[in-house]
């Protein structure tokens, strides 16, 4: 019987240990991560500064719940890409823009939405966003409860000049965002309205957001190079907005992007530290293309929400 008894306390021992190593061990992970996965914003990227402000993943989903069974049809079909042109004397030729209405937006009466400005780079055309998902990755967020519905404005910058010669950000500022608070259901008030860009479109993002803060709420810089015309201005913008007007604000970028970008990512991202100036900013594996952009695209649609959330934008407003 005691002999019995040692070889089962022996058996249990081994399994014990079997399975404390194991635990310990971890098992690897069998996930394949895709363009509208989140990036791991809490991890810490290659080479990636600590933000002033920590990002909450998930933030937005605590808020709003995911759709019901009984959710309507209109939801699970998405949204829609409308194509517009805006008259302006501001430029020699129409200003043309792509507009993602939110799942449901025809069937929700009189609920009015977010907007978020997202600038392509040069190069490129205003359907840059929408080729690297833009409005799938949307859709899906919503569609899950992740996030509430929201419209993106697509703006088309023809020309590869500075701001001081290239008018299309005062054609922003003074034709297309009233056009499109008149003439869509948006929440005109700036904490509900946001503005990014890549690459050059970052650079417009951080020139609007910065000189016309009281229209913006928050701004994203992705892979961005400061507009050389702006890089004297930048110290003085900054120390006109009042502290508690400050916008969010959004920096990333690869670690293999051009030296010449990086090096004015960096610089801007310096003097906001320098200033405590609460951002979030990362430094993630990649190089300056669409692949990067693509794949940190739910990431940046994320902490965009995130602040229409905290103001008390849910999924359900009306």
């Amino acid at each position: 019987m005691k002999l019995l008894r040692l070889l089962l306390l022996t058996q249990a021992l081994l399994l014990l240990n079997t399975a404390c190593a194991a635990e310990s061990q971890g098992s690897p992970s069998t996930a394949t991560p895709t363009a509208h996965q989140r990036p791991a914003m809490t991890a810490s990227p290659v080479l990636t500064l600590t933000p002033l402000v920590p990002s909450t993943p998930g933030k937005a989903a605590v808020h709003t719940a995911g759709p019901s069974p009984t959710a309507p049809s209109c939801l699970t079909r998405g949204g829609e890409v409308v194509q517009g042109k805006l008259e302006t004397n501001l430029l020699r030729d129409p200003l043309e823009f792509s507009i993602y209405l939110p799942p449901c937006y025809a069937q929700s009466g009189e609920q009015r939405f977010p907007s978020l400005y997202l600038i392509h780079g040069q190069s490129y055309t205003h359907d840059q966003w929408d080729r690297l998902g833009a409005d799938e990755t949307a859709d899906e967020l919503i569609a899950s409860g992740a996030v509430p519905p929201f419209l993106i404005v697509m703006p088309r910058d023809r020309l590869w000049e500075q701001p001081t010669q290239d008018p299309f950000g005062q054609a922003v500022v003074e034709a297309l965002i009233p056009y499109i608070d008149s003439h869509y259901r948006t929440l005109p008030e700036r904490n509900f309205r946001a503005i990014g860009g890549l690459s050059r479109g970052a650079g417009w993002a951080v020139h609007l957001g910065l000189t016309h803060w009281e229209l913006f709420g928050a701004i994203g810089g992705h892979s961005l190079p400061v507009f050389h015309t702006d890089t004297a201005h930048i110290r003085q913008w900054l120390d006109a907005i009042p502290p508690d007007s400050m916008p969010r604000i959004y920096l990333d970028i690869g670690e293999k992007d051009r030296p010449n970008i990086l090096r004015s990512a960096v610089w801007f991202e310096a003097i906001l530290t320098e200033k405590s100036i609460p951002h979030e900013w990362y430094l993630f594996r990649g190089y300056h293309e669409e692949a990067y952009w693509s794949a940190h695209l739910e990431g940046y649609l994320r902490w965009y929400a995130e602040g229409w959330v905290a103001s008390g934008v849910t999924a359900a407003q009306k």
